[in-house]
């Protein structure tokens, strides 16, 4: 594959008519050629087509396919305190913000949208892929006032109010636990159509909630009729959506299958939970195979639900208990 052609692959994936199995065994067997980590992982394990890298290898090492290249971009994880944070290194940043358009107007309209953000523990840092795609979505189709708010709910609200007047589109996209903040502080009538999106984020900030009990409170907090989940990490290149039923739908460069706990290469049927895997086209220069450590649920229509981190207690236990 020394020829490969990187940038019809990357036209390859959004194709409406795209084998994805496909383009998944063409990535894998360019990133086994091309990545020496992934090449002494899939050997260890004698395998013959792709097997997924645990998680933790972004923390562990530098993680790059293709010849000697200095990443433009490196993305980090908030991570838990004494803890080594993930990496993940960007070859390409333009392929990025290409990647998270696409898979954001997959889902949604094409159209000029007030963009709010409230992402007060991504902001404070300066590398979070998360801050990077809104940004994008600022650039991209974001109306003038748009912009990130840290703790200061009260120039939000503001601004909220003059996107009603004048008659603006409005994405707000935030933390979990701060959009919760906000809406019991402030709250609002939103407009029907208004776009809110949260991203998660509630551990050690405010009483644990599942997500539809935090999608209930919002919902009535800001007078909205729906509230959309996005699921990505700092690991991927791609992103996944919640929609009508409430489970996530993934870009079409993204794919997740589910495994055994206790056996990652043992591939469980639909509605099994198990550990959550994906397969991320679109990380072409990095690794595109990995094994998270959440628990998932996966459907027959690609939908798959998170079900929270799977923990040292969880895998002692037998596995039947999450059948």
């Amino acid at each position: 594959m020394e020829n490969w052609d990187v940038k019809r692959f990357r036209e390859k994936v959004y194709e409406p008519d795209r084998d994805f199995e496909a383009l998944a065994q063409e990535l894998w067997t360019y990133q086994r050629q091309h990545n020496p980590l992934v090449e002494a992982f899939a050997s260890r394990l004698d395998a013959t087509g792709p097997v997924s890298l645990p998680i933790r290898f972004f923390k562990e090492f530098s993680l790059q396919s293709g010849d000697s290249w200095e990443p433009r971009q490196i993305f980090t994880s908030s991570g838990t305190t004494g803890q080594l944070p993930s990496r993940h290194l960007v070859k390409d940043p333009a392929a990025y913000r290409e990647n998270v358009l696409r898979g954001f107007h997959h889902f949604f309209p094409k159209k000029k949208y007030k963009v709010l953000a409230l992402l007060p523990s991504y902001l404070e840092r300066d590398s979070s892929s998360l801050v990077q795609m809104v940004r994008y979505w600022m650039e991209e189709f974001g109306l003038p006032g748009s912009g990130f708010y840290l703790y200061n709910f009260e120039a939000l609200n503001q601004a909220l109010g003059e996107a009603m007047d004048a008659g603006e589109d409005i994405l707000l996209i935030g933390v979990a636990f701060a959009l919760l903040d906000f809406a019991e502080q402030f709250p609002s009538q939103l407009p029907p159509d208004t776009l809110v999106m949260e991203t998660g984020g509630m551990k050690g900030r405010k009483e644990e909630l599942v997500r539809t009990a935090l999608h209930q409170r919002l919902k009535a907090g800001l007078g909205v009729s729906r509230i959309v989940s996005e699921y990505g990490m700092t690991e991927m290149m791609s992103q996944a959506y919640t929609m009508e039923h409430g489970r996530f739908l993934p870009a079409p460069s993204l794919k997740i299958w589910i495994s055994d706990l206790h056996l990652d290469r043992l591939r469980l049927p639909f509605g099994h939970t198990g550990r959550l895997h994906f397969v991320d086209l679109a990380n072409i220069d990095s690794c595109a195979f990995v094994a998270t450590d959440d628990l998932g649920r996966l459907y027959e229509d690609g939908s798959f639900e998170v079900m929270g981190r799977i923990d040292a207690a969880e895998l002692r236990g037998c596995n039947l208990m999450y059948i």
